[in-house]
């Protein structure tokens, strides 16, 4: 484990971003033993005049006024950093060359404003974590000279439409200039491989504390509890990107005797769907993130009815680890990462197939295997991914002394 060092983590997600990130766990499972600068993304020019009623760049725009402090204390060895400076929105340039050229004069303007908070901080041999920020921060480690310059990949960024044009050829450039690359599956691991040897596997982190039920103590929710059992359940954001409507409609129509609960917010598809028609389907809504395991708990049987496609393949869903951290049998479409998953879940390829696999899921059901798959959720927590990252940053600095 590395401890008292000085760690600056920057990534693709801003800190207060409505929703938990694994840039923000990580910084925060890190500052427990060390000082760690979290660097939010600079704000881009297009934003700072096109957005300026959005609250998070209406708080930009005042830190940048300097009526807000840029740099604040979160915790005891945590600060976050909102960078006093704004860089141009270049992403609709076509040439790399071009593209570069101004790529780099943003990384200048950001970095600077960076140094300047590690000098304030008096940071010193300090580790650049970067998370799956293959654009923004490309020249950091030229610019900031780290110890060690650590590279997560984690995500399909590049096959969303801002990343394609200039991501998908950074990316593997950041990579190659990374001391140690790491990666939340295997997939992304022999991606990394590919220009850069020193890249490993280290699965994904997870916040369970919300998903034990030790004590037995959890009370499955009034609206949940008064649904016929067996109980077929997904929770999460309902939307037809990445859900296969047709998979629920079929579990729904042939198996009447079981009661289908979705609980989550639906997108306009799901609204409009013909699930909405059948009487052993039934839509919860949205819930807070800590009535959840309230909900998982009443099912009998958890869903992760994807569909297959270029981002839900390869990514890690972190769904899964919530219900198995519940003990809970859990159905998913088989992808290549589900492969990950293979000995606590089950892997229906076609809606046919789900049939077979919930039933299967239901009958097999035991304490034994509750406990398995808790032990196996477990395993991925916080704790356990920034100890991995620790490992290959202690074995890189090996190496360089």
């Amino acid at each position: 484990m590395i401890k008292g060092r000085d760690i600056i983590v920057y990534g693709l997600q801003a800190w207060d971003f409505n929703i938990a990130s694994t840039c923000k766990y990580t910084a925060i499972e890190m500052a427990k033993n060390n000082r760690v600068l979290y660097v939010n993304p600079p704000m881009q020019r297009s934003s700072a005049l096109f957005q300026k009623n959005d609250p998070a760049i209406k708080k930009r725009l005042r830190i940048n006024k300097g009526l807000e402090p840029d740099l604040v204390q979160e915790d005891n060895n945590l600060w976050v950093l909102y960078p006093r400076t704004v860089v141009e929105s270049i992403n609709w340039i076509k040439s790399p060359a071009i593209f570069n050229f101004f790529n780099k004069i943003n990384d200048k303007r950001y970095a600077r404003e960076v140094k300047k908070n590690i000098e304030k901080l008096n940071f010193k041999n300090y580790i650049l974590f970067n998370d799956n920020s293959m654009i923004t921060g490309f020249y950091f480690k030229e610019m900031l000279k780290p110890t060690v310059f650590v590279y997560l990949l984690r995500d399909a960024v590049i096959l969303v439409d801002y990343h394609k044009r200039h991501g998908s050829r950074l990316q593997p450039l950041i990579i190659e200039k990374a001391d140690v690359a790491v990666a939340n599956s295997d997939f992304f691991a022999d991606y990394c491989r590919q220009t850069n040897p020193n890249s490993h596997m280290i699965g994904q982190g997870c916040d369970l504390t919300l998903y034990n039920d030790e004590d037995g103590t959890l009370s499955v929710p009034d609206d949940l509890a008064s649904i016929k059992k067996p109980i077929i359940g997904y929770v999460g954001f309902l939307t037809s990107i990445r859900l296969d409507i047709d998979v629920l409609v079929h579990i729904a129509e042939q198996r009447p005797e079981w009661s289908l609960v979705l609980v989550g917010p639906e997108d306009e598809d799901f609204e409009n769907s013909k699930l909405h028609n059948l009487s052993n389907a039934y839509f919860l809504g949205r819930k807070n993130p800590e009535e959840l395991a309230a909900y998982i708990k009443g099912f009998d049987v958890a869903l992760n009815p994807q569909k297959v496609n270029d981002i839900t393949d390869i990514n890690y869903p972190l769904k899964i680890d919530e219900y198995l951290a519940m003990g809970k049998p859990t159905v998913a479409t088989k992808t290549t990462f589900m492969e990950y998953f293979k000995d606590h879940t089950y892997l229906p390829v076609t809606k046919e197939d789900y049939i077979t696999e919930i039933e299967k899921a239901l009958k097999e059901d035991s304490p034994e295997l509750q406990k398995d798959r808790i032990a196996c959720a477990g395993e991925h927590t916080w704790e356990n991914f920034v100890n991995k990252i620790y490992k290959y940053i202690e074995e890189i600095e090996l190496t360089i002394k």
